[in-house]
């Protein structure tokens, strides 16, 4: 399959529609009883019906999967299918599973346990960072007496580019920390080759990602890319909140870290984690194969999910590629006037489907009003705000829009949004 189409692919409608009939909620927001056009699926994301059904369901029993009667260890029998479908997302044989409440937990976890049993006094990080990685780097390092390397954005890709990375590291670097995609541009780091490079100039050093932004759109495959460390959330992957997944290499697994006392020395899993979490996660990927089976007759699970993830980033960037140059019946963001893309880099294949826009005459905040009287929901990132303004300033950027569809939406919706955005332009 050719996955790096340069405009991207859609699905066919027929699959579309069911895709779609998947989801909860996708056309319609059910408090506000009304139909709408979600685009802040970089805040969340549409929940997968049968993953949330299936947490319910599991989330109902009284039973301890670490017992020994027999609901309790079918209990644990779907957690230890949860382990094989973390597995198949990522790519690994080895190393641990990470559990905790969220995501940022994992990150935080991960870079404290390197900084505290790893010599070298200095870190390296990009101000392309959440802040759940950053404020990590920033907290530990501070802690332990290590000194903070940032390598700047790119204002023409909205991304980092690898030599800003690379050219802060050298034989005394402790700890390595980048994220795979941005939630406020969508520009994609080139990650293998950041590894590839940074272990040239220190074989050992520790790297850990945050894959939280780019999980649902892309392939994250730690073989190919040997990270010792890496995060992503389920609720944006379709799943249920109050679950935060990670990776560790075997090496990281083994370094003094919160544990109970009773459990291997690689277990980084503290308390006992729900087995619904792991049964809803089962059902993510089984879709992400389901849409993997329409095009590819594998009997590889691993196989079937890249494939599934590849179809979704070509319907995405198809997507996105309406969304700038237009359809047959609108005109896109590049040719509106009034309207602008921002960090708009022409290669697409270089970005998930994250669009930071501004209009000349409409402040950001108002104009995420605006847009929700319309019927679509956007999210405005703003200096003001200590979770974007690190991103923003360094992009010379005094707010931006964010707008974030997903793979279940169609080329209506964008042209519905497209629409509304002349609307405003106008008003």
């Amino acid at each position: 399959m050719r996955s790096n189409i340069a405009q991207g692919e859609l699905f066919s409608d027929s699959l579309l529609t069911e895709i779609k009939e998947k989801f909860y909620h996708v056309d319609f927001d059910p408090i506000q009883n009304k139909k709408r056009i979600f685009f802040d699926n970089s805040g969340g994301a549409f929940r997968l019906k049968a993953a949330i059904d299936r947490f319910k369901q599991l989330d109902e029993l009284p039973d301890c999967p670490e017992h020994g009667n027999k609901t309790a260890t079918w209990l644990m029998d779907i957690q230890k299918e949860g382990y094989k479908s973390i597995e198949t997302m990522l790519n690994f044989d080895t190393g641990s599973i990470v559990t905790s409440y969220t995501a940022s937990m994992v990150m935080f976890d991960m870079v404290r346990v390197v900084m505290e049993n790893i010599p070298g006094g200095n870190v390296v990080t990009t101000m392309l960072e959440h802040p759940s990685a950053y404020d990590a780097m920033v907290f530990y390092a501070e802690k332990n007496g290590k000194e903070l390397r940032v390598a700047k954005t790119n204002p023409l890709t909205g991304g980092v580019d690898v030599e800003d990375i690379t050219k802060l590291i050298d034989e005394d670097t402790c700890l390595l920390s980048f994220m795979y995609a941005s939630n406020v541009s969508g520009a994609l780091l080139d990650e293998e080759k950041i590894v590839e490079q940074a272990r040239k100039i220190k074989p050992d050093l520790y790297i850990v990602a945050d894959a939280v932004q780019h999980a649902p759109h892309g392939v994250i495959d730690v073989t190919k890319v040997p990270v010792d460390g890496l995060n992503f959330a389920p609720y944006k992957f379709f799943g249920p909140r109050g679950f935060g997944v990670g990776y560790v290499s075997e090496r990281l697994s083994k370094l003094p870290h919160n544990k109970l006392i009773a459990k291997p020395q690689d277990c980084w899993q503290l308390g006992s984690p729900a087995p619904a979490h792991f049964a809803a996660l089962n059902e993510v990927v089984n879709y992400v194969c389901w849409i993997g089976e329409q095009f590819n007759a594998s009997e590889s699970r691993r196989a079937l999910f890249v494939e599934g993830m590849e179809r979704i980033k070509l319907h995405e960037r198809a997507l996105m590629n309406a969304m700038l140059d237009g359809t047959k019946n609108i005109q896109g963001l590049r040719y509106i006037e009034g309207v602008h893309a921002y960090l708009d880099y022409k290669d697409l294949t270089k970005k998930d489907f994250i669009m930071a826009i501004g209009f000349d005459n409409i402040e950001y905040k108002k104009a995420v009003e605006m847009y929700e009287e319309l019927g679509i929901i956007a999210f405005e990132r703003l200096l003001s705000s200590p979770y974007s303004s690190r991103m923003l300033e360094s992009f010379d950027l005094k707010g931006a829009i964010r707008v974030s569809p997903i793979h279940c939406h169609n080329l209506q919706d964008i042209e519905d949004f497209l629409k509304a955005t002349k609307v405003l332009c106008n008003s």
